[in-house]
C-alpha cells in the first residue's frame, strides 16, 4: 500500500508572519575563515609559551621576560622584531594598547601578577602582524621598498595622530596603523570590515565634498560603510601624501570594499595616490627568517612568481572592480574630475 504525501499549502496571513533571515555578507565568512585557521596555527605554536586559550577559542600570548638587556620574549612576535621594538621606546608604546575586550588574562605563571590583555597579545592582532613585518632588522629590501614606494630612510612610524582637518579649525585624532615616509597605511587582517560611520560623522571632515562623491558611496542601515578607509583618504588628501591598504589575499571582501571607495573617489589624480598590497605580495620580498614566520603563524605564503594570481577571491574582485569602472568612468565623470 503507497501513501502520498499532502502538499503544504500555506495562506497568505501564514506567510506574512514568517520571519526572512538577513542575508549574511559573503565578508563575515571570509573574516570567520580566516580567523579560525588563524587561531588553529597559533594553537599549535603556542606549546610552551605563556599564552590563554579564551571562551571563544581566541589565543592570547603573554610576554615573557628574562634577565639582562634583550628583556624576553613574546609568543605574538617574531624574536629579532620584538627586541628591536623594545629597544625603541616609541615602538614599545604600541604594546600597552588595551585589548578591545576589556578583560583581564589569568595569571601566566605561579608568581606572576593578574594582568590586563593587550591588544598586540591577540594571536589575529593585525597591529601585531604590521610591527612583526615592518620591526624586523634588514626588511626594507629593494622589493620592498619598490612595492610600497618608499626610500630606504623613510621613517617608520606606528598609531600615527593624522591630524585630518575638520570643519570651525578643528583636526581629528584617529590613528592610523603606520606611516612610513609619506605613505598612510590601514592594516587589516581577521577584522570583519572597515567600521561604518553616519554621514553627520564624515560631513565635519573640511575636505569630504571635495573629495568624495557622496551619492558613490556606500550606504547600509548601519551607516556609511568603509569609514576607517574615507578617514584615511581625506588624512593623505590633506598631507598631500599616500595612502594605502595592507590587507589579506584571502579577503576578497575587503580588497572590494577599497575599490569601491577608490570609486567614490572625484579626482584621478588623488585616485592614482591610493595603492592595495597584501600580505602575500609582502612576503615574497621580506628575509627568508621572516618568511618563514609568517606562513608558520599566520598561514601568509609567498608566490612563487610575481605574474601568479593571488587568489580565486581577489580575481573576482578585481574583475568586479573593473566593471564598475567601467560604470562610473565615463565622459560626464572626466569632465567633474579635471
Amino acid at each position: 500500500m503507497t501513501s502520498t504525501k499532502r502538499a503544504v499549502v500555506w495562506s497568505e496571513e501564514e506567510m506574512r508572519e514568517v520571519e526572512v533571515e538577513p542575508p549574511v555578507r559573503p565578508g563575515r565568512r571570509f573574516a570567520s575563515g580566516l580567523r579560525s585557521e588563524v587561531t588553529r596555527l597559533n594553537l599549535e605554536r603556542s606549546r610552551g609559551m605563556a599564552h590563554e586559550v579564551t571562551r571563544g577559542s581566541a589565543v592570547i600570548f603573554a610576554p615573557q621576560t628574562a634577565p639582562g638587556p634583550a628583556g624576553g620574549t613574546h609568543g605574538n612576535f617574531i624574536e629579532a622584531s620584538y627586541r628591536r621594538i623594545l629597544a625603541r621606546p616609541e615602538w614599545a608604546r604600541r604594546l600597552a594598547k588595551v585589548h578591545t575586550a576589556k578583560r583581564q588574562a589569568r595569571p601566566a605563571g605561579p608568581d606572576e601578577q593578574v594582568r590586563e590583555w593587550r591588544e598586540l597579545d591577540a594571536a589575529t592582532s593585525s597591529d601585531a602582524l604590521l610591527m612583526n613585518v615592518f620591526c624586523y632588522p634588514r626588511v626594507w629590501t629593494a622589493g620592498l621598498r619598490a612595492l610600497l614606494g618608499v626610500t630606504a630612510d623613510a621613517p617608520v612610524e606606528f598609531g600615527v595622530r593624522a591630524r585630518t582637518p575638520l570643519l570651525r579649525g578643528l583636526v581629528d585624532r584617529s590613528e592610523i596603523d603606520m606611516r612610513v615616509g609619506d605613505l598612510l597605511v590601514e592594516a587589516k587582517l581577521t577584522e570583519a570590515d572597515f567600521q561604518f560611520g553616519t554621514l553627520r560623522l564624515l560631513a565635519r571632515y573640511r575636505d569630504f565634498e571635495e573629495v568624495f562623491e557622496p551619492d558613490r558611496l556606500h550606504m547600509t542601515r548601519r551607516g556609511v560603510r568603509s569609514y576607517q578607509l574615507l578617514r584615511g583618504v581625506l588624512a593623505a588628501y590633506a598631507m598631500g601624501g599616500r595612502f594605502g591598504v595592507l590587507c589579506d589575499a584571502r579577503r576578497p571582501d575587503l580588497v572590494e570594499d577599497w575599490h569601491a571607495v577608490i570609486g567614490a573617489v572625484r579626482s584621478f589624480g588623488l585616485q592614482s595616490r591610493l595603492q592595495l598590497v597584501t600580505w602575500q605580495e609582502v612576503a615574497a620580498v621580506v628575509p627568508l627568517g621572516l618568511r618563514k614566520f609568517l606562513g608558520g603563524k599566520y598561514g601568509i605564503e609567498h608566490f612563487s612568481c610575481g605574474c601568479q594570481s593571488e587568489s580565486k577571491g581577489l580575481d573576482a574582485a578585481l574583475r568586479r572592480r573593473k566593471r564598475h569602472s567601467q560604470e562610473w568612468s565615463g565622459p560626464q565623470h572626466r569632465e567633474t574630475c579635471s
